[in-house]
């Protein structure tokens, strides 16, 4: 066992030393002389020790009595009060002295997402070999959070743990510094996509509740992620747009709510009247990519919808409605009817590129419009199997499976991402081949040596983006393939 599985391993235990403690002190006090048993809500289910209690003002004066409520003066906290307030305001809290109490896991019919969940018990989506490789990944990009709670593009090697690491030499893998706010919201939703949040008692939990705390910081007034430096800060607010909406979403706190808001309404402020979006606001002309990353945002948000009206509850977020309308017009328009191919700015062409990586990774070796236009058409609502757009995505997609070879210009982790999203959708035959084939491509081009406040458990930054998103863009993407299976549940008519 290395030192760091070392620590983690004496802090688990301190923590669910502490949490069972304090859990003892809370009990006894919510216990009281008379009130053997947690108080019940209206509907007969019991509060659970985290939840506020629900509103009681129309309830019998004789649930409203006793002991627990003559020792509840105004304006006097109690251990519950302190539990819950602990619970809801962890992004907002600063170091904690003491560990905190390993708070239950949330029901997952309170999570948007509920297919999404913490692996525990033999349940492995997707395979322990994908399982596993996933909790790697997720356990390198912890080591090499940075102390501020984001994530360093350029220099993540220069963390271990949230301390500096001793190292002179230049990260192995090292992006850009331009994108360290959206490769901090892919390592979240990273964490996301497997069901760790702010909440519970696994050990990610603390990661996550920095991360989200660095992205409420680096929020503007307007609700733009990050700073407005270079034309492409428009990909950084997509991807930590996501990042805070399915937090929200997972969770229900108010505390991620208003972000999420302010971040969805400076996508719909960004987006071209009537169509989709580029870089910058309102720019005049669009592309499929940066549609693609505000496509899933929006997608996300209207299932945080959809799941608040299915619990009879009113919609939390106000989403463009017409935001789905200008993605789908916008993928007719790049869609070439008779191949089924999109692309990037026009249809009959691939996607993008960087000049300097046009020869080493061709874009005709890529679907990765194709996959984008695809998933929007899904989230849109249109029908896959009676889709003929979709099928023949699915098909030009089955024809490029991903492999790991470095020297042939074929791996596009961006490709993979999307592709592996919309497969999954699509289902089938054309999911199970590329489900073996992302399997064996992305599992076993992980690296499993060294330590990981090192290398072990990220993936090398190969592809024609890796040198602007560097090894912290590369890992959380590769471990947001493998979590495809559970990320979203599947559309009706799919199998």
């Amino acid at each position: 066992m290395d030192s760091r599985a070392t620590r983690r391993a004496v802090r688990s235990a301190l923590l669910l030393v502490a949490g069972i403690a304090l859990g003892a002190v809370a009990h006894a006090w919510l216990r009281g002389p008379s009130a053997p048993t947690v108080p019940p809500r209206a509907g007969g289910q019991p509060v659970g020790p985290l939840e506020p209690a629900p509103d009681r003002a129309s309830e019998p004066d004789e649930s409203r009595g006793g002991p627990r409520a003559a020792a509840r003066a105004p304006g006097v906290s109690t251990p519950l009060d302190e539990l819950a307030r602990l619970d809801e305001d962890l992004p907002h809290a600063g170091p904690i002295k003491w560990p905190p109490i390993p708070f239950p896991m949330r029901e997952r019919a309170r999570s948007a997402f509920p297919s999404r969940q913490v692996p525990a018990g033999g349940n492995e989506p997707g395979g322990a070999a994908s399982q596993q490789a996933v909790e790697h990944a997720l356990s390198w990009l912890a080591a090499h959070q940075a102390g501020g709670g984001g994530w360093d593009a350029a220099t993540f090697h220069e963390w271990c743990d949230l301390e500096r690491a001793a190292s002179e030499s230049p990260a192995d893998g090292a992006g850009k510094r331009m994108y360290d706010v959206g490769v901090s919201g892919l390592a979240l939703c990273a964490f996301l996509g497997a069901g760790y949040t702010n909440r519970g008692d696994h050990e990610f939990a603390r990661t996550v509740s920095r991360g989200l705390k660095y992205l409420k910081d680096v929020q503007d007034p307007e609700g733009c992620f990050g700073p407005r430096l270079t034309q492409q800060y428009i990909y950084n607010h997509a991807v930590s747009a996501l990042a805070m909406v399915e937090a929200y979403g997972m969770t229900g706190s108010p505390i991620f709510k208003g972000s999420a808001q302010r971040a969805l309404d400076f996508a719909a402020l960004a987006r071209n009247p009537d169509l989709a979006w580029r870089y910058g606001i309102q720019p005049g002309d669009n592309d499929t990519s940066v549609t693609g990353s505000m496509m899933l945002t929006f997608g996300s948000a209207r299932l945080v919808n959809a799941h608040a009206r299915a619990q009879g509850s009113p919609e939390p977020l106000a989403v463009d409605g017409s935001a789905i309308a200008g993605i789908r017009s916008w993928v007719e328009s790049v869609t070439d009817p008779a191949t089924g191919r999109v692309g990037y700015l026009m249809r009959g062409k691939g996607p993008a590129r960087p000049h300097d990586q046009l020869d080493r990774f061709p874009a005709e070796k890529s679907e990765s419009m194709t996959s984008v236009a695809m998933l929007a058409r899904i989230f849109g609502g249109e029908d896959v199997r009676g889709s003929d757009a979709i099928q023949q995505g699915a098909a030009l997609c089955a024809s490029r499976l991903p492999t790991w070879n470095e020297s042939d210009g074929s791996i596009d982790m961006y490709y993979w991402y999307y592709a592996t999203l919309a497969m999954f959708q699509v289902g089938g035959e054309h999911w199970d081949k590329w489900k073996v084939a992302m399997d064996k491509a992305i599992v076993d081009s992980q690296r499993r040596d060294t330590e990981y406040c090192q290398l072990k458990g990220s993936w090398d930054p190969v592809g024609p983006w890796g040198p602007d998103g560097g090894r912290v863009y590369s890992t959380a993407l590769m471990a947001m393939c493998l979590e495809a299976h559970y990320r979203y549940d599947r559309a009706r008519g799919t199998r």
